[in-house]
C-alpha cells in the first residue's frame, strides 16, 4: 500500500511538472511577444501642444533646470535672460551647448530654460542634462548618440558630509606640537 502512494505521487509530480514545464513556455512565448512588439514600435516624440519638448536636469543636491526644446533659430535662454549674459565664462556656455554640436542641432532649435539652486557651474550641468533629455523627447532617434557622448547620464557627484572631529569633510584640525 505505501508503494502505490508512492507510485501515485511520483506520477502526480510528474504530471505536475508537465503542466509547469507547458506554462512556463507559453509565458515566454507572451513575454517574447511582447519584448518584439515594442522593438519594432519606435519611440513616439513628446511635444506639447505649443511645439515644444519638454527635459529635466539635475546636479549636485540642490540645482534643477527645466528646459523647453522648440523648432528655431539657435537662441538659448536662461531665467528670461540671454545665455551670454546669464553664463559670463565661456565654458560654461560650451558646457551646455554639447547635446546640440554633438548631434549637428546648433542652430535649429530654441532653448528656454529655468534653473534654480546650486551654483553656476551646476545650473550649466543640470541644463546639460535637461537639453539631452529635451532633444530625446523632441527626436527619439538621437537617443543614442546622446548616450553614447554621456549626455544622458546624471552626474551623481554631490558634497561629502562634515564629519565630527574634522574641520571639514577630510580636513583636519592644525596640530600643534606644544
Amino acid at each position: 500500500m505505501a508503494e502505490d502512494k508512492e507510485k501515485k505521487s511520483l506520477a502526480d509530480l510528474k504530471s505536475a511538472v508537465k503542466e509547469n514545464e507547458a506554462e512556463t513556455k507559453k509565458a515566454t512565448t507572451k513575454s517574447d511577444a511582447k519584448a518584439d512588439s515594442k522593438e519594432d514600435k519606435p519611440a513616439e516624440p513628446q511635444i506639447d501642444q505649443h511645439g515644444r519638448a519638454y527635459g529635466t536636469g539635475r546636479r549636485k543636491s540642490d540645482c534643477v533646470a527645466r528646459v523647453w526644446v522648440k523648432p528655431g533659430s539657435g537662441k538659448i535662454t536662461v531665467n528670461k535672460k540671454d545665455v551670454e549674459q546669464y553664463f559670463a565664462r565661456p565654458t560654461q556656455r560650451l558646457i551646455l551647448k554639447q547635446p546640440l554640436e554633438a548631434v549637428d542641432r546648433t542652430s535649429q532649435f530654441d532653448i528656454i530654460c529655468t534653473v534654480s539652486g546650486g551654483g553656476l557651474s551646476g545650473q550649466a550641468g543640470a541644463i546639460r542634462l535637461g537639453i539631452a533629455n529635451a532633444l530625446v523627447n523632441y527626436e527619439p532617434g538621437l537617443r543614442p548618440t546622446l548616450k553614447k557622448g554621456g549626455f544622458l547620464t546624471r552626474d551623481s557627484r554631490v558634497v561629502e558630509r562634515k564629519k565630527y572631529g574634522k574641520a571639514k569633510a577630510r580636513r583636519s584640525y592644525q596640530w600643534a606640537k606644544r
